[in-house]
């Protein structure tokens, strides 16, 4: 509890003074050496620090405008010279020259820092922020409900920024952890396409391997159909001339023979090609 308390405390009050806003302030108060002392002695012991006595308002009262406003727009602390400062929101009601002078110096804020006029920029969201806290200031002390619709508005704008911050990063995160991915399935992918690429140059060597193979066989059957077909040619010359003889043979023992006895016919056996011709 005791270190929760102090780690609150430090990151609660900045050391140094913090930088001139656009948001009006009134002189910093130092705070009593008692103060600070009981302050200190407190955190040591582990107990919130100790407040000055204040008598408070009655239940049924109204808060006045500067409550509301001390409210909306907390003070701000710091330490310098081991000296606690605290600096409360100016209570003074603004004046119609005023917002002319306050958008004047946001101006000229926005060209010396060199904010950006489009896209996103922290400078020109800080400038504006505290434009818009002056602004609340302004109407706050003229009545206290619309400062405080417009302290609403400005924290649903922030949480609006917020929600798109947040969606923004889980996008980028999602896109890079997909990227990652994306890399592992692209070293698979290519090892993959080296393994086909080898695959295709083995198939392709092997159909050269096939054609040349079907170009031979194909030279060897012309071969053998064309000794066939002069076998076939021969074959058939011998034939037409045998039979041819057979024909001229059979003529002459025609005229030659007795007609009284009758010579017996005589075979005359032909082998020609594997077949027994009979005449």
């Amino acid at each position: 509890y005791m270190g929760s308390k102090i780690k609150y405390t430090m990151a609660s009050i900045a050391e140094g003074k913090p930088r001139d806003t656009l948001l009006k302030y009134d002189d910093p108060i130092e705070s009593t050496i008692s103060e600070d002392k009981l302050a200190q002695k407190a955190i040591s012991k582990g107990l919130p620090p100790m407040k000055k006595k204040t008598q408070l308002p009655p239940l049924e009262s109204k808060p006045s405008n500067d409550d509301m406003l001390n409210a909306i727009l907390p003070p701000r602390e710091w330490i310098e010279s081991n000296i606690h400062y605290t600096q409360y929101v100016s209570h003074k009601p603004a004046e119609r020259d005023e917002m002319v002078t306050l958008t004047k110096e946001l101006d000229k804020r926005l060209t010396e820092r060199q904010a950006r006029d489009n896209g996103i920029c922290p400078i020109r969201e800080e400038l504006f922020s505290q434009s818009f806290d002056e602004i609340i200031r302004q109407v706050t002390l003229n009545s206290a409900e619309r400062g405080l619709l417009l302290h609403r508005v400005k924290d649903e704008h922030k949480m609006t920024i917020a929600a798109y911050q947040t969606l923004y990063q889980s996008a980028v995160v999602f896109g890079i952890r997909k990227h990652i991915q994306s890399l592992h399935g692209i070293n698979e992918l290519q090892h993959r396409i080296d393994e086909l690429a080898v695959k295709k140059f083995n198939l392709k060597q092997k159909e050269i391997e096939l054609k040349c193979k079907i170009d031979a066989i194909g030279k060897k059957n012309d071969e053998k159909k064309k000794i066939y077909e002069k076998m076939q040619i021969a074959e058939k010359d011998a034939l037409v001339h045998q039979g041819n003889e057979v024909r001229e043979f059979l003529a002459n023992n025609k005229d030659v023979s007795s007609p009284k006895q009758p010579a017996k016919p005589q075979r005359v056996y032909c082998l020609c090609s594997r077949t027994l011709f009979q005449y």
